[in-house]
């Protein structure tokens, strides 16, 4: 066999049967990669998994889970130059719809085996690693109201009966974000920061499309005045995301920088890949092309910038030292 590969398996992950989908997975893979198998348990996480697998020299990581699995292993990988392979049999399987990797897992072991990679960015937000988002205010809150329990047992529904309960206690606050080159104070109810997001991450698609690739974190900002507004702009944002287009509505802007430092009145809860872990104040910062995933396509530019119609606008153009 021309490769070798550690593969890191989840078998709690979805609601499939996993030895069902184990054999899947090495019915197609194993004819051209020999793989190492191993199984995530409650003591033994993904992260340690991948981490022995970089030290042991392994050819390709491949993870099969959802998403805690697969960003916990790919961060591990991260900076290693070592191709990571994504397999994803979660509930949300948001990391792979970002990059465009289908949930099927035949179709996903096909592009594992096209061998066709991407160098992706990676973040950090307050020194935790991030690979998809950051989430402030109504994301954050609806996140840490959808529990473990709801999500096993509804799915996806688990956090749209999360939001729509959130809009009945629908918070306002002022919001300063400081970029490289410029100072931006508003108010607004959520703030998104993306590195790569899917089209359902509704509240990160300010822009027509988060580019996972470019160097750039992507940030929206959501500033409905009423609840009834706040129904309005999220349903503007999943249809433009469903479209491929940029926000347009005057109380949605958004912007794309290397870094943010982001500080709310009052603080906010702060949800970084699906787990509320901090408040702000926050600093997020890019590591371009740190990690090597095998991906089907290749992300277009779009539009990179829309602030006017937010209320209370103010922006600081900062001066160079």
């Amino acid at each position: 066999m021309s490769r070798s590969a550690c593969l890191i398996f989840n078998p709690v992950a979805g609601q499939g049967n996993p030895e069902l989908e184990l054999a899947q997975i090495r019915a197609i893979l194993e004819p051209e990669i020999n793989l190492d198998i191993y199984l995530t348990t409650e003591d033994i996480g993904a992260d340690e998994l991948a981490q022995a697998a970089v030290k042991q020299g392994a050819d390709l990581i491949i993870a099969s889970g959802g998403d805690g699995t697969l960003s916990a292993a790919a961060l591990a990988v991260a900076g290693t130059d070592i191709p990571f392979g994504i397999i994803s049999r979660g509930t949300a399987n948001a990391f792979a719809a970002a990059l465009g990797i289908p949930d099927a897992i035949d179709a996903a072991c096909r592009i594992i085996l096209q061998g066709i990679t991407r160098d992706i960015d990676i973040a950090y937000c307050n020194d935790l690693p991030m690979i998809l988002l950051a989430g402030i205010g109504f994301e954050a809150e609806t996140v840490d109201m959808a529990d473990r329990d709801s999500k096993k047992r509804f799915g996806m529904m688990a956090y749209i009966l999360a939001g729509i309960q959130q809009l009945r206690e629908l918070e306002i606050f002022d919001v300063e974000i400081e970029t490289e080159d410029k100072i931006i104070k508003t108010s607004a109810s959520a703030v998104t920061v993306a590195n790569a997001a899917p089209p359902t991450s509704v509240l990160a698609q300010g822009p027509a499309g988060v580019i996972y690739d470019d160097g750039l974190l992507d940030l929206t900002i959501v500033a409905p005045n009423s609840k009834a507004g706040a129904i309005a702009a999220t349903y503007h944002l999943f249809q433009t995301a469903s479209a491929g287009n940029a926000a347009e509505r005057d109380d949605i802007g958004y912007l794309r920088a290397k870094q943010f430092k982001i500080t709310t009145d009052p603080p906010q809860k702060v949800v970084i890949d699906g787990e509320v872990v901090a408040t702000t104040p926050i600093e997020i910062k890019c590591v371009p092309a740190a990690l090597k995933v095998f991906v089907p396509s290749v992300p277009e530019e779009k539009l990179v910038e829309k602030l006017e119609g937010l209320p209370n606008l103010e922006i600081e153009i900062k001066k160079e030292c």
